[in-house]
């Protein structure tokens, strides 16, 4: 909202310094330093709130050390997340923008599935929570509407012509001919490789002319599977104090970047990366999910004084998932969101291995101690605040290398 009075004070009232509100860089600052105090000073009223609401967590009988002092600690935290990163996004992005929608969709989106399921827990009394089938559903109900709004919008374009040009003087002809070139397109990027862009479209090649009009097929699919794996890998995640709110964050952090060279035509050119229109307004939205992720491990660092809850792990998941796909950074979800993945996995093959041995041997036998992992090196004896900062600087790490990603091919 204050983008377009700060428009219209330059535009037309022709005041001194109010064209600043133009830059991007200025915004996301404004975004960032809003959410972390948003998320900071409001958080400790909101927590305050839970508590007198009785909104405490009930802690299952896992044999964890330290695992029943949990017990009544305020939950569904990630009322906070979702206030501090929509507020900064009100104030200060361009509302209009398609990709801003469709992140302002997500976050109210997952945020309604998580608060459902976290009053079904909590309030009814009901440990198991939203039943799985409905979670899937509101999860895949929003990936067909991304991958719906991505693949036939006219406003969502990318530049696919990534050869060499004038990237430190382009001219206004240089400007208006790249602007040309931009098109509607299902590609996304390959990384490590040169020349690194794969079309969706191309898997329905073999069935002829015209296979290009039936890419959705292909695309709204696979954005609905990204949604869907990334936000339950969030929800594996969100298991100890920090773990999940320090990963996403390093996660983010990762993806700002992704989009702030995306989104601008001199950065994309020089660094040879497909260029996407209008998308560089993601930032202010990344920038303020980023405060309030950091704003909230104030109250999230062990020992806890909230927990996110599925409100916010269930919206941490969607958002991110969400942004990696605009962004046409998808295939290196599981380079920085490796922390997701391990978990997630760690899930997977200790569930079916048990199974498959309990059918073939007639017990069920264990690959690891616990799953999700972190309980794994819980079990193990590890205090969990060496796991939580042992899982950042690995998330710190594929961050980088996700990062190096755009040079190294």
């Amino acid at each position: 909202m204050l983008y377009y009075l700060f428009q219209y004070l330059d535009k037309v009232m022709d005041v001194p310094g109010a064209g600043v509100f133009q830059y991007i860089t200025f915004r996301s600052s404004l975004a960032l330093l809003l959410s972390l105090l948003l998320s900071t000073i409001y958080g400790k009223r909101i927590i305050s709130f839970l508590s007198r609401q009785q909104v405490g967590e009930t802690v299952r009988e896992l044999g964890l050390a330290g695992q029943n002092e949990k017990a009544g600690t305020p939950t569904m935290g990630g009322i906070i997340i979702i206030f501090a990163t929509l507020v900064p996004v009100f104030l200060f992005s361009k509302l209009h923008n398609i990709y801003i929608v469709l992140l302002i969709v997500t976050t109210l989106w997952m945020g309604i599935i998580g608060f459902i399921d976290d009053y079904i827990k909590i309030f009814k009394k009901d440990k198991q929570g939203l039943k799985g089938i409905f979670k899937v559903f509101g999860q895949v109900g929003l990936g067909v509407i991304v991958g719906s709004v991505l693949y036939f919008s006219p406003a969502v374009t990318v530049r696919t012509d990534t050869g060499k040009r004038d990237i430190f003087r382009p001219t206004t002809e240089t400007v208006i001919n790249q602007a040309s070139l931009e098109e509607k397109s299902t590609a996304t990027t390959i990384p490590f490789f040169k020349n690194n862009e794969f079309d969706y479209a191309e898997v329905l090649a073999w069935t002829g002319d015209g296979y290009e009009k039936w890419a959705w097929l292909i695309f709204i699919p696979v954005v609905v599977f990204i949604v869907t794996a990334v936000s339950n890998g969030a929800n594996l995640t969100d298991g100890i104090d920090g773990l999940a709110a320090g990963t996403s964050a390093v996660s983010v952090f990762a993806l700002m970047i992704f989009t702030f060279v995306s989104g601008n035509i001199i950065f994309s050119n020089y660094l040879n990366i497909m260029y996407i229109p209008n998308s560089g307004e993601m930032t202010v939205f990344i920038a303020s999910f980023l405060g309030a992720l950091i704003g909230f491990l104030w109250y999230n660092s062990y020992p806890a004084s909230v927990f996110m809850g599925d409100t916010g792990s269930l919206t941490i998941g969607g958002i991110i998932a969400v942004l990696a796909i605009a962004v046409r950074k998808e295939m290196l979800i599981p380079l920085f969101c490796g922390i997701f993945l391990v978990e997630n996995f760690s899930v997977v093959l200790q569930v079916s291995f048990f199974k498959y041995t309990k059918k073939r041997f007639g017990e069920g036998r264990r690959i690891f101690l616990m799953a999700p992992l972190h309980h794994h090196y819980q079990k193990k004896g590890y205090h969990e605040s060496k796991i939580v900062t042992r899982f950042w600087v690995v998330a710190i790490m594929l961050a980088i290398l996700s990062i190096v990603t755009l040079k190294l091919r």
